[in-house]
């Protein structure tokens, strides 16, 4: 098969384009393979990777996967690189391989969204990516390496007493939003007068005009006091 590279238990099917794994691949190398690679293709899904039950290192580097990521039980994997692809959601992703790859000793997800660093944008910084290790440690403590980094004991130490306050919820813009008018101090005061350089009266206007004649307090003053 063009492309194909088989030495010993390493398989490798680099860079043909494939959006899916071929269903011959899994059927011819799926029995003996350990370590398979799938770097540089077009795959959106893993669809036939569970023919390949006996892997213990998968390389999907530069592909389309996104957060709709599935892997068939692979209790063998000690090895996963995703660098390069299109994840977004880090959590689920590590619930998922918690669940589905219980060896996992090395994991890369550089070049994701989900791995903050300045590979993937500008406005992030050390500490970012420092969280985000915490984070993973966390969900999967039996890390060895993350990324390009062995896992240190002080970063063990940390994931467990911070870890779980280490995820970040970024606010979603909503168009149903209204921008509140800006508060301002209440004031009985007449608006006019709240102008502190205005040094000017303020005359209050009433809609009643008093003619006196109806006035109660007019019983209380004696014929003299007019």
């Amino acid at each position: 098969m063009a492309g194909l590279v088989v030495s010993g238990t390493q398989v490798s099917y680099i860079g043909q384009d494939c959006r899916e794994i071929p269903e011959h691949l899994g059927r011819d190398c799926g029995h003996f393979a350990k370590r398979l690679d799938l770097s540089f293709n077009l795959l959106r899904s893993l669809e036939g990777l569970s023919a390949f039950g006996s892997l213990e290192e998968l390389i999907l580097d530069n592909n389309l996967l996104g957060n709709d990521l599935v892997l068939p039980g692979l209790p063998r994997l000690h090895t996963l690189t995703l660098n390069k692809n299109q994840i977004t959601d880090l959590e689920s992703l590590l619930d998922h391989l918690a669940e589905v790859t219980p060896a996992l000793e090395y994991l890369s997800l550089l070049g994701n969204v989900a791995c903050p660093n300045e590979l993937i944008s500008l406005e992030k910084d050390e500490e970012d990516y420092k969280r985000y290790r915490c984070f993973v440690l966390h969900k999967l403590p039996n890390l060895k390496f993350l990324d390009a980094r062995k896992v240190t004991r002080k970063e063990r130490e940390e994931a467990l007493v911070r870890g779980s306050f280490m995820k970040v919820v970024k606010p979603k813009a909503s168009s149903d939003c209204v921008e509140a008018p800006p508060e301002h101090p209440y004031t009985p005061l007449p608006s006019a007068s709240r102008d502190l350089t205005n040094h000017r009266g303020v005359l209050g206007k009433c809609r009643y005009v008093y003619y006196g004649k109806n006035s109660e307090g007019n019983r209380f003053i004696r014929d003299d006091q007019l």
